[in-house]
């Protein structure tokens, strides 16, 4: 019995698709012009602001950016910051972090996607 490479591909394709978490993907550049609208009134990819710089966010242990004075529940946290973590603090940072000082929210999911894609993209650029 052959089984064909098109049905191969398709099979593990669905299973793929089944076993992974569902979020958005997002777009880079439409994510660095919503960057810019929502988030850089408090932070810049460079330098730590009113909140901490973005560089080098993914993989990072939230609370741990150099520099940053974080609330105690942040920098105790065990989180580190992947599409998922990131996905549901940006939805609501007081629901994940009790005593978060961020109270800012994103509330549409491709606005979410799309800043952390952008996120990751500067991660990448260390």
């Amino acid at each position: 019995m052959t089984i064909r490479l098109p049905v191969a591909i398709g099979a593990f394709s669905l299973l793929l698709a089944l076993s992974t978490p569902a979020y958005a993907v997002g777009d880079a550049v439409r994510g660095a012009a919503r960057y810019e609208s929502l988030c850089t009134g408090c932070h810049s990819v460079e330098t730590n602001r009113v909140g901490p710089a973005h560089r080098g966010v993914f993989g990072r242990k939230a609370g741990s950016a150099p520099g940053f004075a974080y609330s105690l529940n942040v920098k105790s946290s065990k989180i580190i910051w992947n599409d998922v973590t990131l996905n549901k603090w940006l939805t609501n940072p007081q629901a994940m972090i009790k005593g978060a000082r961020m109270g800012f929210q994103v509330p549409d999911a491709k606005d979410r996607a799309d800043v952390i894609a952008f996120l990751k993209l500067q991660t990448a650029k260390r």
